[in-house]
This record gives C-alpha cells, sequence and structure tokens, in this order.
C-alpha cells in the first residue's frame, strides 16, 4: 500500500494532483510544534471538559449495568462488586491516566494526535520499509476501527439516557426508540452549521453534569461506605481467581468504563497535552470514580438497583432532570465523535488514503470545525439503523467494545514501536510498559470477541469496508502513478525537442502534476490538441506531508527551467487547506506575480480502465475507478476559479 500519497491525485477528474508525502527535513523543535492553542490553560481545560470527555463521562449510565445484567448475567455479591469495581478503578489508571496521559500524549505530531497523526510521525522515523509497511497496515486500521465505533457511540449514548424516562415511569418505554432517533436527527442536522455556538455551552453543561455524578456517588457511598476498600487491588486479581471464566467475559463490559480513552489522543491539538491532563485529574476522573463507587455501594446494599443503578442512585424526584441532563451529556459526547469522524476523514483526505470529498469549513478562525456532508449523512444513516436494529442499550453494548478496544490495542503497539525505535528508550523500560498495555489491551479486546455473534460484527463489518476503500485508494493511487510515469518524457528531452518549435501566447499557464519529475499529462495533452504554449508555464505539484501544518517559510519551492518554464513545490500539513490561487497571489519568483484574469489551470482526466495487469485484484480496480469517478472536483478541491480551468481527458489502463 503507498503509504506517500496526497489528496486524489491523477484521478478521472483531475488527472495529475498532487503528490507523494515528503516529510519535511526538520524537527519538531524548529517549528514550535506547529501550532498550539492560544488560550489560557483554565479556559482550554474547560473547553476539555465539554468535548474530551463527553464519551468516557458518559460510561456510567450503561457501563456497571452491562457488567452484572448484560449478555453475561452476574452474581450481584462483594466478590463480584468489589471484583468489578477493582478492575475498572485501576484500568482508569493504567490505561487512562498512566498510558494516554502521561506516554501516549507525549506523542504529539507537531501538536496533533490520532491514530493518522501518530502514524505520520512514526513512519517519518523509521527507514525501514518493512517497518513503514507495518506502521501503515496498523494506522489504517485503527482509523477504520474509530469509524466503527464512531457508528456506535452515537446510537448507545443517546439511546442509553433516554432509557432512563423508563425509571421515572414505565410507561414511557414505547417513546425511548422515536424519542432517541429524532434526538440523533436534530443533533446531525445541525452540524452544517458549525459547532462554535454550541461548544461554548458544552463545558459548563459537562461540568454540571459532572458534578452531579459526583454528588450522587458520594450519596451512594453513605450506604456502604466499605466499598472504598474495592480500590485495593488485590479484589481484582481475586476476582479472577475465584472465577475466572465470569472475569474474562465481563472484561467486555468493564471496559465500556473507559470507551472514549481514545479521544484524549484524537483530539489533542484543539486542547493541548496540559489542558487535557489538567481536566481529566481534577474534575472527570474524580468525579466520575465517585460515581462508579456510589453505583458499586447501591447496588450492594441493595441488588434489585442493578437494572439501572446510574438512574436510581437519584431520588425519585430528580430522575426526570437527571435524564434530560444525561441525555444533553451523551449529544456532546456523540458531537465530539462526530467532528472526530470529520477530522479523521480530512487527515485521510490529505494524506492520500481517501478520494477529494466535500469539506466545508464553518468557522473562520478555527481552521479545525469543519463539516463532511458525506461522512454526516452515511453516520446518521447508520447510526438510526443500529437504533431501530438493536432497539436497546442492553442490545448495542454487545455490539459497543470491540472497535474501541481494538483501537486501543494497536496504539500500544504503535507505542511499542515508537519507544523504541523512535524514542529510544531503554529496552527494559520500553518493553515493561509496552508489555503492560498490550495485556491490559489485549485481554479486553479479547474479551469483546465473544460479543461478535452477538452484534459485535457490525463494527467490524463497518471497518473492513473502510479499511478495504482507504488501502484500495492509497495503492490504486500508487499503481496510477507507475502507469503515469510509464509514458512520461524527461524534462531536458521535452525542451530540446518540442517546446522550441511551439508558437508561444501570452498569459500565464498552471500544469497540476502528480510527481516532480517529467512532464504532466495535461501538457503533453494540450500541445497535441492545441499546438501552443503559453509565454509562462508552471508545473505545479502539490505535496502533502506528515505533519499536520507547514510554516509559511517551508511552503513553497519555485525551480526556473529555462525557456519560460518553472517547476513549482507547494507544501502542506495533513491538516491545511489547499488553496492553489492563495498560495500563488503571494509567490513572485516563478516570473514574477501571478494575475488571476492571466493564469489558466490545465488538469488532465483520466478514465480508468481495469485490466489483469499485474497491480490489484480486478475487483478492487473496479472499486478504486469507482472511488475516482465519484471524487471532489479538483477545481473545488484546490479553489481554483471556475473560469479559469481547462480539463483534458485520456484513457488509462490499471
Amino acid at each position: 500500500m503507498d503509504t506517500n500519497a496526497t489528496p486524489g491525485e491523477d484521478s478521472a477528474r483531475d488527472g495529475g494532483i498532487p503528490a507523494t508525502d515528503t516529510p519535511l527535513e526538520h524537527d519538531a523543535a524548529e517549528d514550535g510544534h506547529g501550532h498550539h492553542p492560544k488560550e489560557g490553560l483554565s479556559t482550554l481545560a474547560l473547553g476539555a471538559i465539554g468535548v474530551v470527555f463527553g464519551d468516557i463521562g458518559t460510561s456510567p449510565l450503561y457501563a456497571f449495568k452491562e457488567t452484572f445484567v448484560g449478555h453475561h448475567l452476574m452474581q450481584v455479591d462483594q466478590t463480584h462488586v468489589f471484583g468489578v469495581l477493582s478492575i475498572v478503578f485501576w484500568t482508569m489508571i493504567l490505561i487512562v491516566t498512566v498510558k494516554y496521559l502521561f506516554m501516549i500524549l507525549r506523542a504529539d505530531n507537531k501538536g496533533e494526535g490520532g491514530s493518522l497523526a501518530l502514524l505520520a510521525l512514526v513512519s517519518r522515523s523509521l527507514t525501514s520499509t518493512r517497518w513503514t509497511y507495518i506502521m501503515s497496515v496498523l494506522g489504517l486500521t485503527a482509523t477504520a476501527l474509530f469509524f466503527g465505533d464512531a457508528m456506535i457511540t452515537p446510537a448507545v449514548s443517546v439511546l442509553s439516557a433516554v432509557e432512563g424516562l423508563t425509571v421515572v415511569h414505565a410507561g414511557f418505554e414505547q417513546f425511548v426508540l422515536p424519542i432517541a432517533i429524532a434526538i440523533l436527527f436534530c443533533l446531525f442536522a445541525i452540524q452544517s452549521r458549525g459547532t462554535a455556538a454550541m461548544g461554548k455551552l458544552f463545558g459548563p453543561i459537562m461540568v454540571i453534569y459532572f458534578l452531579t455524578i459526583a454528588v450522587l456517588g458520594i450519596a451512594g457511598i453513605m450506604e456502604s461506605p466499605q466499598i472504598l476498600q474495592a480500590l485495593n487491588p488485590v479484589y481484582g486479581f481475586y476476582f479472577f481467581a475465584h472465577d475466572p471464566l465470569m472475569a474474562f467475559l465481563a472484561l467486555g463490559s468493564m471496559v465500556l468504563a473507559v470507551t472514549g480513552a481514545e479521544a484524549l489522543y484524537a483530539d489533542m491539538g484543539h486542547f493541548g497535552r496540559r489542558a487535557i491532563t489538567m481536566a481529566w485529574l481534577y474534575l472527570a476522573f474524580p468525579c466520575l470514580l465517585l460515581n462508579y463507587l456510589g453505583q458499586a455501594a447501591m447496588i450492594l446494599h441493595r441488588p434489585e438497583t442493578v437494572v439501572n443503578p446510574f438512574f436510581l442512585l437519584a431520588p425519585e424526584a430528580l430522575r426526570l432532570p437527571l435524564v434530560l441532563l444525561a441525555t444533553m451529556a451523551t449529544v456532546i459526547a456523540s458531537q465530539a465523535v462526530i467532528s472526530g469522524a470529520f477530522s479523521v476523514s480530512q487527515q485521510a483526505v490529505q494524506l492520500g488514503y481517501l478520494p477529494r470529498i466535500r469539506i466545508r469549513h464553518t468557522s473562520a478562525s478555527a481552521a479545525g470545525q469543519i463539516y463532511v456532508p458525506l461522512v454526516n449523512w452515511t453516520l446518521l444513516l447508520l447510526v438510526v439503523m443500529l437504533v431501530l436494529g438493536f432497539r436497546t442499550s442492553g442490545n448495542l453494548a454487545s455490539a459497543y467494545g470491540i472497535a474501541n478496544t481494538g483501537t486501543m490495542f494497536i496504539t500500544s503497539c504503535m507505542f511499542g514501536v515508537l519507544a523504541f525505535m523512535v524514542w529510544k528508550w531503554p529496552p527494559l523500560v520500553a518493553g515493561f510498559f509496552t508489555g503492560l498495555f498490550l495485556l491490559i489491551d489485549g485481554a479486553y479486546f479479547s474479551s469483546n470477541v465473544t460479543k461478535i455473534p452477538d452484534g459485535g460484527w457490525f463494527p467490524l463489518v463497518g471497518a473492513t469496508i473502510t479499511f478495504t476503500m482507504l488501502s484500495t485508494w492509497a495503492t490504486g493511487r500508487r499503481i496510477m502513478r507507475e502507469r503515469l510515469a510509464e509514458d512520461s518524457m524527461p524534462f531536458d528531452l521535452f525542451l530540446n525537442s518540442v517546446c522550441q518549435k511551439v508558437r508561444r501566447v501570452a498569459g500565464t499557464s498552471v500544469f497540476l502534476a502528480s510527481t516532480v519529475e517529467g512532464i504532466p499529462p495535461a501538457l503533453l495533452h494540450n500541445l497535441k490538441h492545441n499546438h501552443i504554449l503559453h509565454d509562462r508555464v508552471v508545473i505545479l505539484t502539490v505535496e502533502t506531508q506528515s505533519v499536520p501544518h507547514v510554516p509559511p517559510a517551508r511552503r513553497r519551492e519555485v525551480e526556473d527551467l529555462g525557456s519560460g518554464f518553472y517547476r513549482m513545490i507547494i507544501r502542506i500539513g495533513f491538516m491545511d487547506e489547499a488553496d492553489i490561487p492563495a498560495e500563488l497571489s503571494t509567490e513572485v519568483r516563478a516570473g514574477g506575480p501571478f494575475k488571476p484574469m492571466d493564469t489558466s489551470y490545465f488538469l488532465a482526466r483520466q478514465t480508468l480502465i481495469a485490466s489483469k495487469r499485474p497491480g490489484m485484484a480486478l475487483w478492487r480496480e473496479k472499486l478504486f475507478a469507482w472511488m475516482v469517478r465519484n471524487a471532489e472536483s479538483a477545481m473545488v478541491f484546490f479553489r481554483l476559479p471556475t473560469n479559469r480551468v481547462i480539463e483534458l481527458g485520456s484513457q488509462l489502463e490499471i
């Protein structure tokens, strides 16, 4: 598969669009880690509470309930309650606090986090092609699993909150599905308006939510104060020793307490490591722990409350307000996942793992606030299908967790490569922490594998489809560049044998090229059909780098090829926007300034023909050709002026 890729190159609608992912030859220190949030630490921490911790913050709604009354019924006694609570507590310590906050968050790619950012960070530090390929497969698998998780999180979160109505009054049960679907539809429908206005409310609402569940937890602890003993890790080991099979099966539900931990890393670029760490240690973690302690104390004292311990912690008069508050919290949690899906999609396009798709920016000041219509409506369709198909949060919980734990396990694998080969930690230290994380994540993932027949297959199918599309696009583009290179002409030969005999006309022509060598197909086709060249000819390649942002001083490179020809390279980060006219407007080294009305842009439009030539399986070649046909227009993607673009077509056999 092609790890050196950029947005939608050589497609049927653009032909020679940008090029390979070439790492910038400087380290993070030079650029100050690219970009950092400018707000104060407390403001950023408040924002992180509202966005980053929405998913893990709403886990108390279903984690304990599913552990005891899910698909594997478990007896409510001191051994099991203490054991579950002990394991949940130490999982939050080791996985969320130690693994993610203290270690993974240090693996920032110029300030950005997430599977693709980690892939880019590690890949550019590796010299072995074999290791680069392995890391690419791991990174793409983690990305695919993230999309699988993004389908389930809104469904299970919103449904579990609305089901709280049945605790208020049993007659509300028939309204649960319609209300949940209506909330989800409204949530996805407002995505096009952006999240800036809503985002200002997220932090305060989640702070109120966290403080509320903490108070409820304290009230529950008062019923059985001895529950505090369960924080001793001995009780977790005793649970496994006393009932090993049930303990292993219960891991599949206990992990729901830390679902959303990956968001701490994925959203690091928005808030920074210090703000996320502060928000977790001083608010989210203590409040979650108090609530789990309260739920455990209550069900130990009153076992019948295990059917819905989160809502039954509250006095009867406060349950309806708690349902409303929990619903708002789950909407916020879903918003975080949806926004994450938009960001991951943008990174995948820029890194060359997805074709160009329409991406709309919803804020003039915040580049990270984007809206991707295709991803938005596809997610809504899948989420509604899940709600209608599984009908209850308990059934959905069977499908929930396998994608999340798979992503966490892969992150641990990539962390191991990072610690050994990039950070070059002492082998004993790197081996200890890598082994510890793999053991914990592997145990949780293995337990979730038992859920596959009960619904766990759904996110895996979604992830498999996503992985197939990501890898097919990357591999197809690599093959496409190779096919085009076969017919390419060296520039020296072109300059000596062709261009001296061709009539020149006034103006500037910009030919988009997929590589920094040879002559782009669009230029050859133009000569073949029109027999003219402009006075100034610029061969332009856009390269997406394996860093989030490229500083202005390093963005453009210009080479004078002689006879009015120039080769220009524009480098952008995988979080940057591709705006060619804006880049050219400030460039004067390629024969002077670019006048918009004197500049024409030439694109090659290739019609792909699947063949039996060595490359991909025939069905993947047909899939690639379909993706090419449906890619977003290069004219729109690169913001080219509609009245200054000329497309020239040809056929290409792959």
